[in-house]
């Protein structure tokens, strides 16, 4: 059984180069779950106050978001090489004008600017990791593997990367941890650009491009809007289990909650990459989205104060649709968006992402504080499922022939 299991998973990394990517795009990757924590108790630690630092940490991904499809488009423009070396340069010297700004005791405005620099500077590891593997596969099934150990990997790096800051900060102090974090991202730029998967990517310079780029495709504008959707119920349990553990008065059971659910997603990517579905991918994805939407209600079920270790089951099963639902979703976009358009493509995805994480915790810390402590859970349900009726609506095209063939090579 596990065998047959594991058989998937072991012709897939048998393939050329596909190890190896895997490898340098965990490494690449690290430093994005290091970024965060570090920066917030840095920021905090000179500003004094988690206010000022979040507002600052709010300015980054802000940047960060806005910026992104532009680099995408670029980099489907004239390939990727250039942008990486221009970003390898630029983001090393932009965070450590952030850090020098803070260290020095800059005004408020001046430190803000450098954070908005560091952000438009940031390398876009992230995304084109994903658009390389629409690069680098054709077939719908070699994809949905490679999305779904995509997104167990940043499973890992985001639980991993903060772990790793902790135990800066354990033994040294918040200068230390923004120091290491730094390092850690000049090395990971040079760690991407040393990736085998990059020489699969399919650079087409020559076709017209329409200034508002993939967003012209209404069915992948309705997909992003629906990730935005999906990220959105992930900001409101980010912010649920901490306000609901902190109202039973064990708040350091929440990071218990996160890490489960954490632990969830991983499992439920590893199950969705070997599984072979029947059905369309956007009934693949309405599916998903109903299940996390409904998984999210179970919270409703328990009262943590009666049985904590049974909350953090039912936090590990809503876990389980994490990872697929956004596989799913990036396999829909590998689907949808143009040969033209594909880091682009990417790129707004990574933006709507952010902003749905934003506005999920903005509305899930109004919502604990002037409804219900267990009201982030019911609107991330609603959401969900509202999400799960919209997808109903997308119309993804077939694989071409063409597609099909190149596929069967790719995997002989």
């Amino acid at each position: 059984m596990l065998s047959k299991f594991f058989s998937p998973y072991q012709a897939f990394l048998g393939l050329p180069d596909v190890r190896q990517t895997l490898v340098v795009t965990f490494l690449a990757r690290m430093p994005v779950g290091m970024m965060a924590l570090s920066m917030v108790m840095f920021l905090r630690d000179a500003l004094g106050n988690f206010k000022l630092a979040g507002s600052m940490l709010g300015v980054y991904f802000f940047a960060s978001a806005v910026t992104a499809p532009i680099k995408g488009r670029l980099i489907d423009r004239i390939g990727p090489r250039l942008p990486l070396i221009v970003c390898g340069v630029l983001d090393p010297l932009c965070f450590a004008l952030m850090i020098a700004c803070v260290w020095f005791q800059a005004p408020v405005w001046l430190i803000a600017t450098s954070v908005a620099c560091m952000g438009m500077a940031a390398t876009p590891i992230a995304t084109m990791a994903r658009a390389m593997w629409r690069h680098r596969f054709e077939s719908d099934d070699q994809r949905r593997m490679a999305f779904s150990v995509d997104s167990i990997l940043m499973e890992i790096n985001f639980t991993l990367g903060p772990a790793i800051i902790g135990l800066v900060l354990a033994f040294a102090n918040p200068k230390a941890a923004i120091l290491f974090a730094w390092a850690a991202a000049t090395f990971s730029i040079l760690v991407f650009l040393r990736s085998p998967g990059l020489k699969y990517w399919k650079h087409e310079e020559h076709h017209e491009r329409h200034p508002l780029g993939p967003l012209t495709n209404p069915q992948l504008l309705l997909l992003f809007v629906l990730l935005l959707a999906l990220a959105g119920a992930c900001g409101l349990l980010e912010v649920a289990y901490p306000a609901y553990m902190t109202w039973i008065a064990v708040p350091a059971f929440a990071g218990v909650l996160l890490a489960v659910n954490s632990f969830g997603s991983a499992v439920g990517g590893a199950l969705f990459g070997g599984m072979r579905w029947q059905m369309s991918l956007e009934k693949q994805f309405a599916v998903l989205l109903a299940a996390f939407g409904l998984l999210t209600f179970l919270h409703l079920l328990v009262d943590a104060r009666d049985s904590k270790y049974l909350f953090a089951l039912i936090a590990f099963i809503a876990g389980c649709a994490i990872s697929p639902a956004f596989a799913s979703q990036a396999l829909l976009i590998s689907r949808l968006a143009p040969a033209k358009y594909t880091t682009e493509a990417f790129t707004w995805s990574a933006t709507f992402i952010v902003t749905g994480l934003g506005g999920g915790m903005a509305l899930g810390g109004a919502l604990s504080e002037i409804v219900h402590i267990k009201a982030p859970f019911v609107a991330g349900g609603a959401i969900l499922l509202l999400a799960a009726v919209l997808t109903l609506f997308l119309r993804v095209p077939k694989p071409h022939a063409r597609e099909l063939s190149t596929s069967t090579a790719a995997s002989s």
